[in-house]
């Protein structure tokens, strides 16, 4: 009889328990006239009928692309809060809030646990509503991160940011002249907040993530105190929301949600990528010029292998993605030769083909080709030449095209490649699924991501070739093998240069895609300015420290600095090459915690350090995996820096001097970076032995 009671009493604290997890993880607590939602202990929502926490309404948009670079604007026809509330509590962790105003507007709200993750839902609202504003609990001490690569910002309070994929601008500050330059010869100046790969996604210090499900153009304001403001130009299939106890628990559940990139190929540590062009001849002149002097190449980023034009904006590739034979003979064997020495051979491609070639005339005729309203192929300015668009949505049509990458580019014995402009579609473009061409276009570059990984993996390739894309959106984390930072200027500005890239690779890992590099030396020179030896030299020592090393010549090579353009320059980029390569067993294993994990190989210092509210402000310093602190130099003539050290033991890389944590000033010449690893990492003996390489 006791046994039995006993038995009885473990089954009711058992069914407490149960129960009063499922309040505890989705809670809606009825106020005075509101509500408050509360996911995992967190405030999400905030209701009120004089302060509502959803809008809805209808505009127009108007969207004009000019190369890449979109003008975008709208007519809001109206707004209306939606205030008026009722609840139904249908199940456990399961509530729908059916919103209105009197007779004029209602929306059901459905909030449900799935997946242990928070699901919003929304139903059973008027056809011709298109806008939604929905507002999140904020705080004043809240720090925000995400919304994929960002330039300028890390910590996002403050500002708000459009989620459009586009040419990130040139200049990106509309108070400087560069971009007012830009913006007046080809209305390229960009932003703040312009970017290749935006997300609707980010990261609370509250440790929760928010992810809207919807690639409609969309806005969102992190400027009031009070709530976080998401604007959209649709209505999103469902918001996803998760939380958890660390950041570094957050990231995993975030990449196990959007999926995990791939390790990178073992070869690719083995050595800076150099970025070379110019025929057969001049590759491998470099190629010796560059091993002679001590250079560790593990490949050779060879862009113009389809041949090249010239443009006034400077040298430029021929978008026919087969090899040039008059420019590159027999590229299939000189590729073989290469991989003998252990140099891999990477090349360039991208989703769009110019007019002039055999493989544009082959999409029109098969129909692969998205077309115009007067049912013409649509032909895409590229700057002095014209482009179609090969149409992603259309299987046929993407089978062709991966059947291009696996024959002429995996079949001739490359390596790797570039795969370049997924942020180009026009919204006036017709495409074979009949979706509007504005919802597709954040989404083609995550379109044109799975076409590459599904072509190397259908070729039993994955895990020995890399592309690296520029451009992404949901969905580029699981299909994109590794980004770059796409065309930084050629200078130290701090939104354009060399600065901007470390709060792109904080920003993206934070984000869920944790593999990033940048053009050593950057990519875009205008108005006169070109590469200097020294800003050069800095980014090689910067990209030392970073998962992959690669070099870019620029759009005009002849004008700007290049690893040989001088012994001092090519004995630096050697010495750097080297300890790159020493890094390899550390950076190993930090891509491997990314592919298994999630967690960034280039990390902010608060995932580490989360009481650390100054590290929730730096966004020019980074851990390198767990152990490995790195503050680049972007200023120029500077020879000390300041670095911020979390409170740890810290030992400087290049004097072997001890730091506990705090400000300090550090000598930090040419060839000595600010680095410093951690006292008690197992790494300790490599680490060590970095200063002598």
């Amino acid at each position: 009889m006791l046994r039995k009671i006993l038995l009885i009493f473990l089954f009711i604290i058992l069914n407490i328990g149960v129960s009063a997890a499922g309040v505890e993880s989705l809670k809606l607590l009825e106020v005075k006239d509101g509500f408050n939602l509360y996911f995992d202990n967190k405030l999400i929502l905030t209701h009120h009928v004089e302060t509502p926490c959803i809008y809805v309404g209808k505009g127009n948009s108007d969207i004009d692309m000019y190369r890449g670079n979109f003008n975008i604007d709208e007519n809001i026809v109206e707004k209306i809060g939606l205030s008026d509330f009722s609840i139904t509590h249908t199940d456990k962790d399961v509530f729908t809030v059916s919103f209105s105003k009197k007779e004029i507007s209602s929306m059901k709200v459905l909030f449900k646990i799935e997946d242990s993750r928070l699901t919003i839902e929304f139903l059973d609202y008027q056809k011709d509503i298109n806008r939604l504003w929905l507002r999140l609990a904020a705080n004043t001490d809240e720090f925000v991160y995400g919304m994929g690569e960002q330039f300028s910002y890390f910590n996002l309070r403050g500002h708000h940011f459009p989620v459009w994929t586009a040419e990130q601008g040139v200049g990106r500050n509309k108070d400087t002249y560069v971009t007012f330059l830009a913006e007046k010869d080809d209305k390229a100046g960009g932003d703040y907040y312009s970017t290749y790969f935006p997300l609707p996604t980010f990261v609370s210090s509250k440790k929760y993530f928010l992810h809207v499900d919807g690639s409609f153009y969309m806005d969102f304001d992190f400027r009031n105190s009070n709530y976080h403001e998401l604007y959209m130009w649709g209505i999103p299939e469902k918001i996803v929301l998760n939380s958890a106890d660390s950041y570094v628990d957050l990231i995993v559940k975030l990449t196990d949600f959007f999926g995990r990139q791939p390790e990178l190929p073992d070869w690719v540590y083995d050595g800076v990528i150099l970025g070379i062009q110019g025929g057969i001849d001049t590759v491998l002149n470099k190629l010796k010029t560059a091993v002679d002097s001590g250079v560790n190449v593990s490949g050779l980023w060879v862009q113009d292998w389809v041949g090249k034009r010239v443009t006034s904006f400077g040298k430029r590739l021929m978008w026919n993605w087969e090899y040039n034979s008059d420019m590159y003979p027999e590229l299939e064997k000189e590729i073989k030769k290469l991989k003998e020495k252990g140099v891999r051979f990477f090349g360039y491609i991208n989703p769009y083909i110019a007019i002039e070639g055999n493989l544009f005339k082959d999409a029109k005729k098969k129909g692969y080709l998205g077309m115009n309203s007067d049912g013409e192929v649509y032909l895409i300015d590229f700057g002095e030449f014209d482009a179609g668009v090969v149409d992603l949505t259309k299987p046929d049509a993407a089978d062709w095209y991966k059947d291009v990458i696996k024959n002429n580019l995996i079949g001739v014995g490359l390596n790797g490649w570039m795969a370049d402009f997924g942020e180009y579609l026009p919204t006036d473009i017709l495409l074979y699924n009949g979706i509007s061409a504005e919802i597709m276009h954040n989404e083609w570059p995550a379109l044109w991501a799975k076409i590459n990984y599904d072509a190397i993996s259908e070729s039993g390739k994955l895990g020995d070739i890399v592309y690296f894309m520029r451009a992404g959106y949901t969905g580029s984390q699981k299909y994109c093998t590794l980004v770059w930072a796409g065309d930084q200027f050629v200078d130290w500005s701090l939104d354009d240069g060399i600065a901007s890239v470390i709060p792109a690779a904080l920003s993206l890992g934070m984000s869920g895609h944790g593999l990033h590099h940048s053009d050593i030396g950057g990519y875009t020179s205008l108005f006169g300015i070109k590469r200097t030896k020294e800003l050069f030299m800095r980014w090689t020592e910067f990209a030392a420290f970073t998962p992959v090393m690669r070099t870019h010549e620029g759009n005009r090579p002849d004008k700007n600095w290049q690893f040989d353009s001088d012994k001092e320059t090519l004995l630096h980029f050697a010495r750097m090459s080297t300890i790159y390569k020493h890094l390899k067993p550390y950076l190993k294993e930090l891509v491997k915690e990314n592919a298994e994990y999630g967690i960034p190989v280039m990390r902010p210092i608060f995932m580490h350090y989360e009481d650390d509210l100054i590290a929730h402000n730096i966004k020019y310093e980074y851990l390198l995996g767990r152990d490995l602190l790195v503050a680049p130099v972007y200023k120029s003539e500077a020879t000390k820096w300041n670095v911020y050290l979390p409170d740890d033991e810290w030992i400087h890389l290049w004097t072997g001097k001890a730091f506990s944590g705090g400000n300090i000033e550090i000598e930090s010449p040419i060839g000595e970076p600010p680095v410093f690893y951690r006292k008690n990492s197992k790494f300790l003996e490599l680490f060590k032995s970095l200063k002598f390489s």
